[in-house]
């Protein structure tokens, strides 16, 4: 297997009797709803919105017809933010998940009320984050189920195994995670940029932008496949609070040493976006130890299951 390393540049008070009069005036004005995009073509949206009210939406799922959804801005999110969100592949996705034989809404044990729009991030001109809470209650009990969801979609990451010299060495990436307060020893991993779900060609793209290896497609395994059907074939690393799915790949390569020092340490990533990589080889036998990052550790169990089932054979020379 060929592999070739780049280098890769990296808000006025008012008084009671105003309030007064406001509240009048907007209790005696008569909405006017109006139709906008449907969220899929299994879902109904109609709109009632006036200056000074909520913007609020409704939408009818096909797993509960009798029962219309609304969704909710909160405070600060704009029209615009509302109707961004409202259609992005991400809010379409969570809704199509919990229709899905394995979703939640499916057995009609469950029905979802509301959903409040708590934010929203954009990445350029799309959707990139949205945090909202879901009104989901469990019809034996009459009690809601925990429903604050960060969505951000998914994700693919990719354990590089390579040879040299009788030695197996992993390619990892030393990044600044803001949400946890450190750097952190990780698997090159990324987000899937569009709705096409090139999941393979998303892999090797952030390969090479964080590494500066450049990755034959067809060398690629995909580790979470082996996983049963009724998973959906992905992992998710956080599933009590965030909708991220990651699909986990596997490279094996053989290189001479040289290549082993030139990557270690390079400096990589995508600087005009804030990215600041450094590339970290170690042994993959203590690869376990080296990180509690948990890509890292899904990816090293489930390569060490595919090959005690059979299911991958050894590395060629």
């Amino acid at each position: 297997m060929a592999l070739h390393i780049v280098q890769v540049s990296s808000s006025s008070s008012m008084s009671i009797h105003q309030q007064f009069r406001t509240l009048s005036k907007i209790l005696s004005l008569s909405s006017h709803p109006y139709r906008l995009r449907s969220l899929s073509s299994n879902c109904k949206m109609s709109t009632e919105t006036e200056s000074s009210s909520p913007l609020t939406h409704s939408i009818t799922l096909p797993t509960q017809l009798a029962e219309p959804v609304q969704i909710v801005a909160a405070p600060g999110i704009s029209d615009s933010q509302f109707r961004t969100a409202i259609n992005s592949s991400l809010f379409k996705q969570w809704l199509k998940n919990l229709q899905t034989e394995t979703g939640i809404l499916a057995n009609n044990a469950m029905s979802l009320k509301r959903v409040l729009l708590q934010g929203v991030d954009m990445f350029g001109e799309r959707v990139g984050f949205l945090k909202f809470k879901a009104d989901i209650v469990d019809k034996g009990t009459g009690k809601k189920v925990p429903g604050i969801v960060f969505a951000r979609g998914p994700a693919v990451a990719i354990l590089i195994l390579l040879e040299s010299e009788g030695e197996t060495y992993t390619v990892l990436t030393e990044q600044v995670r803001v949400p946890v307060g450190r750097h952190i020893l990780e698997l090159p991993a990324g987000m899937l940029d569009d709705d096409k779900g090139d999941f393979v060609g998303t892999a090797a793209r952030e390969v090479e932008e964080e590494t500066g290896i450049q990755l034959n497609l067809e060398d690629m395994i995909d580790l979470t496949a082996f996983l049963e059907p009724s998973t959906g074939c992905r992992v998710f690393p956080s599933p009590g609070g965030c909708d991220e799915e990651i699909s986990l790949f596997l490279y094996r390569g053989h290189v001479d040493k040289e290549i082993i020092t030139q990557l270690q340490g390079k400096e990589m990533g995508l600087r005009d976006h804030g990215e600041l990589i450094k590339v970290r080889v170690v042994s993959y036998k203590n690869l376990w130890r080296m990180t509690a990052d948990s890509k890292v550790l899904t990816a090293i169990a489930l390569y060490e299951m595919a090959m005690r089932e059979g299911l991958l054979r050894q590395s060629k020379t």
